[in-house]
């Protein structure tokens, strides 16, 4: 399952609290599954503000396969970058890529933001309960 940047940053919220949330349940019900981040999602995570030094970044991503983005993964990310624009669907550079890396890898994403992914014909994804909102 590659865990998208709105898992991993609830994730790291939730163990920021100390906590126990969605994301840890979700990880707890999968804990068999193979876990994989992208070359996308370790950029978003190094943009972040939690992780402005490289070591809290390695560490933050450590426990992750970073799957490679490949031929596969360029071919998937133009065959839906079209059908999302012939049809009006379009959604942000850095979901393609991820999506694209879902599909040529024939792995699910698992992602808050379900309403971009679900757009992407083919692509499994996968959700979680979001995070409560805070008073």
């Amino acid at each position: 399952m590659i865990l998208e940047t709105t898992f991993l940053v609830d994730l790291d919220r939730e163990v920021s609290r100390g906590a126990g949330g969605p994301a840890q349940d979700f990880l707890e019900r999968h804990a068999e599954e193979r876990l994989y981040l992208t070359p996308t999602i370790a950029g978003e995570l190094a943009a972040g503000p939690r992780v402005a030094e490289r070591e809290a970044w390695e560490t933050l991503i450590a426990p992750f396969r970073v799957l490679e983005i490949n031929r596969d993964v360029c071919w998937e990310y133009g065959r839906a970058y079209r059908y999302l624009s012939d049809n009006g669907l379009a959604i942000g550079g850095n979901d393609l890529w991820i999506a694209a890396a879902g599909l040529a890898h024939r792995v699910p994403v698992v992602t808050r933001n379900e309403r971009h992914y679900r757009r992407v014909p083919g692509l499994s994804v996968l959700t979680y309960e979001a995070p409560a909102a805070r008073p």
